[in-house]
């Protein structure tokens, strides 16, 4: 039986510790978990303990490390750069699913047909973490605030980087393309608003060196274009 796995985002050096409030409560009043029973704690940047409880408090359980793993951080690394949506619970089923298929970096950003939606950081971390751990991985995803389509363009720390788009006359099929890809690269690729980009914006982004790319015959969601290039980039 898989031990319980849990989130603590500072890990100290000593062997014996506190949990969080939060952590506390869920192992003692959910799990009803006892003294000398086993779980896992990821700090999400690649450390896992393996741990034994001493004292089932629910404010502030402690705990004794039996043992320590690193996990070391995917080679390729994967960031979705996507419009927000004004449907939260499908921006939140895409966060989900991006972080139990394995991507790296998530950046929500503001483009001339994105809808309001209300972006709320602490919400969107704590979906994240409930995804990592039920896919049981020791690394939790970047995810930043949202910034501006133009603003997102000029950076220059990726080796690969597309733009998915519905203008049919200037992209490729994703999954076709080969040529200088670096697979032990950083891979981005943006996902616009349903409404899609503007001709304006796909030519700005061809400008700053990204490949215009199509994800296939049919016309996505966003939610949906945004799993289907992760899952598309990371099998490449």
């Amino acid at each position: 039986m898989e031990l319980p796995f849990f989130f603590e985002e500072n890990l100290p050096d000593s062997e014996n510790f506190k949990l969080s409030e939060e952590s506390s409560r869920h192992i003692v009043q959910v799990l009803r978990m006892k003294e000398k029973d086993e779980l896992l704690i990821t700090n999400g940047k690649g450390v896992t303990l393996k741990a034994s409880l001493i004292s089932a408090n629910k404010k502030k359980a402690e705990i004794q490390t039996l043992g320590k793993s690193l996990s070391d951080r995917p080679l390729h690394k994967i960031s979705i750069g996507i419009s927000l949506i004004k449907n939260k619970n499908r921006f939140e089923w895409f966060l989900e699913k991006a972080v139990e298929i394995g991507v790296s970096e998530i950046i929500p950003f503001e483009s001339a047909r994105t809808e309001n939606h209300h972006f709320r950081h602490d919400r969107v971390k704590s979906i994240l973490v409930s995804a990592m751990l039920q896919s049981q991985q020791a690394w939790l995803p970047e995810i930043y605030e949202p910034v501006k389509f133009k603003d997102l363009l000029p950076k220059k720390s990726y080796e690969n980087k597309y733009i998915a788009h519905c203008i049919k006359d200037k992209r490729s099929l994703l999954n076709e393309l080969s040529g200088n890809y670096n697979n032990n690269g950083h891979t981005i690729i943006l996902i616009g608003p349903e409404g899609d980009f503007t001709k304006e914006e796909v030519e700005e982004a061809i400008q700053n060196k990204f490949i215009p790319v199509s994800l296939g015959e049919t016309r996505l969601r966003t939610e949906t274009a945004g799993i289907v290039a992760a899952v598309l980039l990371l099998s490449k």
